[in-house]
């Protein structure tokens, strides 16, 4: 972590920690290989021609491959049907060299999402979004777990340790991020309040908090007078707004940075904090289902 300012609040580097991650996930694919025959496979489906998708879905493949696993990677035009997209994703769940199965969201509007993801193996579930592996976070058993959450509290145990007793705030109630991020942070002993629109005094009620997780997709909506002085703030939002000059655009998070960090003891910056964790855990999480699935004892400290 880099400081801001004489009295600053320490910036989490996520980037830095991702790359720790991936390089940890990457060690520990040659053993794998030896003990299965085979590498962890990465199966990841693209339906349409979403520009933003299409970036992600490069991403995800260059850092599959950069760390020893398979890459599987299938497109289908934004025409094809819902039928042959749920026989794909069969067919990927009978296919023993693929751990791990990711749908790219968004999908086209004639495909019901629910449905899609409802079809995938749940151990192969690598995103976390199966109602079978929310239950299971939501009673402690061992599943996967959304991968931008799971991300965001990595950061903070790194931060700040043992979160037992901590008040948390998480402001957004999505089942991507912030019911599993709420249930991560219960299950680290904090207390936890789901903030959302319908909050009375939200900035009240964020101001009680140790850790602030803000993941609502609204730029700078928190404000640095919301923030307990000392507090731990992570920044999931990625929101691009108007830049200086005319045309151009930045990446803003749901935190106005600069009061936060004024009043932060540590908070993510947008981009390079939360952002770079989501493609690590993937990652650590189709490891994590490739030992499950082959049988094979994960190595101590290889996924944390």
């Amino acid at each position: 972590m880099e400081r801001v300012g004489m009295n600053g609040a320490e910036i989490i580097d996520g980037k830095a920690y991702a790359a720790g991650l991936r390089a940890r996930v990457a060690t520990a694919v040659p053993a794998f290989r030896v003990a299965a025959g085979r590498a962890p496979g990465l199966a990841v489906v693209l339906v349409g021609e979403d520009a933003a998708s299409q970036v992600y879905v490069r991403s995800k493949h260059k850092a599959t491959v950069e760390a020893g696993m398979e890459s599987f990677e299938h497109r289908l035009p934004a025409t094809a049907s819902e039928t042959e997209l749920l026989a794909l994703v069969e067919r990927l769940n009978a296919d023993d060299r693929v751990d791990g199965i990711l749908v790219q969201l968004p999908l086209p509007p004639h495909i019901d999402e629910k449905r899609v993801i409802a079809t995938i193996d749940p151990d192969k579930d690598v995103d976390g979004f199966h109602v079978v592996n929310a239950g299971r976070l939501a009673v402690g058993e061992a599943g996967y777990v959304p991968c931008t959450p799971l991300g965001c509290l990595m950061l903070l145990k790194d931060r700040r340790g043992d979160l037992s007793g901590l008040e948390a705030v998480v402001i957004g109630r999505s089942n991507i991020v912030g019911k599993p991020m709420a249930a991560l942070l219960l299950a680290e002993n904090c207390t936890v309040t789901i903030a959302h629109s319908r909050t009375r005094d939200l900035a009240e009620v964020v101001r009680r908090a140790d850790i602030v997780v803000a993941a609502v997709g609204r730029p700078e909506m928190v404000r640095g007078d919301w923030i307990r002085p000392g507090a731990t703030v992570i920044d999931v939002g990625i929101n691009r707004v108007p830049g200086a000059e005319p045309g151009k655009t930045r990446l803003v998070g749901d935190v106005a940075f600069a009061e936060a960090a004024a009043v932060a003891g540590a908070i993510t910056p947008v981009p390079g904090g939360v952002g770079p964790m989501t493609i690590a855990v993937l990652l650590r999480n189709t490891l994590v289902a490739a030992h499950r699935r082959a049988g094979v004892a994960l190595p101590e400290g290889a996924i944390g």
